[in-house]
């Protein structure tokens, strides 16, 4: 086989291209975010990442709960955040929700849909109205939020749409058919808008949160049997806290991650390994 040499002038322009790093790309000054039911729990730490990265932060909320402590948060660094009462799954919202966030702040460059919900139920008992209420929120709002902003980054040439899967996008749990459906679905609509979106310029991805100490998982952590299980696969030993999930957000939604799209990174622990 005969010997190869790289020409000088890409040894060149690689050297070159290599000096253009810089850790700004992590930043996301004067960047203008919406994250759906960001007031509390795993949104409120995606909020309060963006801010601290630099963010202001438009917030569409199903109620008024965690406004006044997730705005300190947010303006102690420095960075404004707007919050709307709004119901995500009428026709109308999607749209009213991306046309009020550029009436705010003028432009829009992330989108974090992050707005759920979750129904536990032996299967036998589980209802269709449990069904379509999380199928609606989790799954259709996801689409249309997506949808509504989609020409705005087609036209700017830019854009980074971040989904919230879940450990339950892989696998079938137990008490929770509907959200898994959910996740799984929302895990093929991130491949499926990264797909097409790449040609724009625009960025999908999903964050598949492990199992983190929140309010929503506080039954689970309160039954003994569960609890164990679930610590017995988790290669870090312990459930995760909201700020583990932090630097995940802001690196999907940063410059820094402009060649990465259609993934769904787990922030698990180390969950999916064993």
């Amino acid at each position: 086989m005969a010997e190869y040499y790289e020409p000088i002038e890409e040894i060149q322009a690689r050297a070159k291209d290599l000096q253009t790093f810089s850790m700004k790309q992590f930043s996301l000054t004067n960047k203008v975010a919406i994250v759906s039911g960001g007031n509390t729990g795993l949104g409120q730490a995606y909020v309060v990442a963006f801010a601290e990265a630099g963010a202001d932060i438009y917030v569409p909320t199903f109620t008024s709960e965690g406004w006044e402590e997730t705005k300190r948060l947010v303006e102690a660094k420095g960075r404004k955040v707007i919050f709307e009462e709004v119901d995500l799954t009428k026709e109308d919202a999607p749209k009213q929700v991306i046309e009020h966030t550029l009436s705010a702040f003028g432009h829009i460059d992330i989108l974090v849909n992050n707005a759920g919900m979750i129904r536990r139920n032996n299967l036998v008992d589980s209802k269709q109205t449990d069904w379509d209420a999380v199928m609606n929120i989790n799954l259709n709002v996801v689409y249309r939020l997506s949808m509504a902003v989609l020409p705005i980054f087609k036209k700017q040439n830019s854009g980074k749409i971040i989904n919230i899967a879940s450990m339950l996008s892989y696998f079938g749990g137990k008490f929770v058919p509907s959200y898994t459906a959910s996740k799984h679905g929302v895990a093929g609509l991130t491949k499926a808008f990264a797909s097409e979106a790449s040609a724009w310029n625009i960025q999908v991805n999903a964050i598949a949160p492990g199992y983190i100490a929140t309010s929503n998982t506080a039954p689970i952590r309160a039954d003994q049997e569960r609890n164990d299980e679930i610590l017995g696969r988790i290669a870090a030993g312990h459930w995760g806290q909201t700020n583990e999930l932090m630097g995940g957000v802001v690196f999907l939604a940063s410059p820094a991650s402009n060649y990465i799209t259609g993934i769904i990174m787990p922030i698990d622990g180390g969950y999916l390994v064993r």
